[in-house]
């Protein structure tokens, strides 16, 4: 009876453990000018806001050592607050000098790992002022890519480099994808019809995610441009905006760690 007890009792730890790593939450956030003007108590507040989340994208990291730096002093943070974790930074974008900029991921290293530094995607640094950076997660035998991803501004034409990307992505992968980032142009625009065409889906639906100066009539959202699509292999589970502003009084402490806020996506493979 003893042995018959203990089996069961391993076998629900195994299931426990299965069940837990099968899914997965992707938080994407531009944190503007993220480099050495960060304070260690502007990165606890980031800290804090993420640490329960298994994989943070980053974008708008500071091109010079500063930014390289504000990484991996969030990733120390990170770790001191129960999890381990690990990261990589981007070369610079190839861009004009005050377009460039890298992008960073920072993920629990207990059932994710990655085979390789990932790559910012050179085919594309002609046709994107940012060109993304791509990076291969693996959830035990399960791979899955990521794209951290920065358009140029709503009066650039980022739908130019939407484009260039949807072409990218649908030719050059069948494992499941997800695109994260600020794309500075609502997902419920015509120029996202290339992916949702071919299966894939947005996390967020006309949702704001950044921040006015002001807060007229207690509103301090202001656009809808930052969320994650994600391939027609991954199960969403969950998704929205990390609103970690709440009310007017916290809006100027909030845009001192960024003029967006982060949003997320819990979600399994089909």
């Amino acid at each position: 009876m003893l042995k018959k007890l203990l089996f069961l009792f391993f076998v629900t730890i195994r299931l426990t453990v299965f069940s837990q790593t099968e899914e997965v939450k992707l938080v994407s956030w531009n944190i503007r000018d993220f480099g050495k003007t960060k304070s260690s108590e502007e990165l606890n507040s980031i800290a804090e806001i993420v640490k329960t989340y298994d994989i943070i994208a980053i974008q708008e990291v500071v091109a010079g050592y500063g930014g390289a730096q504000a990484v991996a002093k969030l990733s120390d943070i990170l770790n001191r607050k129960g999890s381990k974790w690990d990261y990589v930074i981007s070369n610079p974008t190839n861009s004009s000098k005050y377009v460039t900029e890298r992008y960073a991921f920072i993920w629990k290293t207990k059932h994710i790992k990655i085979k390789n530094r990932g790559r910012l995607v050179k085919e594309l640094d002609i046709e994107i002022d940012r060109e993304p950076f791509l990076l291969d997660f693996y959830l035990g035998k399960e791979k899955f890519t990521v794209l951290n991803f920065h358009s140029r501004p709503y009066n650039r034409d980022p739908e130019t480099e939407i484009k260039a990307l949807s072409k990218f992505v649908l030719n050059s992968f069948s494992t499941p994808v997800l695109i994260a980032g600020d794309f500075n142009v609502n997902e419920k625009e015509v120029v996202f019809n290339q992916l949702k065409n071919r299966g894939y889906n947005a996390t967020l639906s006309n949702k704001k995610t950044t921040l006015k100066r002001t807060c007229p009539n207690g509103n301090y959202l202001n656009h809808a441009i930052d969320n994650i699509f994600y391939s027609k292999q991954i199960k969403k589970l969950d998704g929205n905006v990390l609103d970690f502003i709440k009310a007017c009084n916290n809006l100027e402490a909030g845009r001192n760690l960024s003029d967006h806020l982060p949003v997320f996506l819990k979600f399994s493979m089909n």
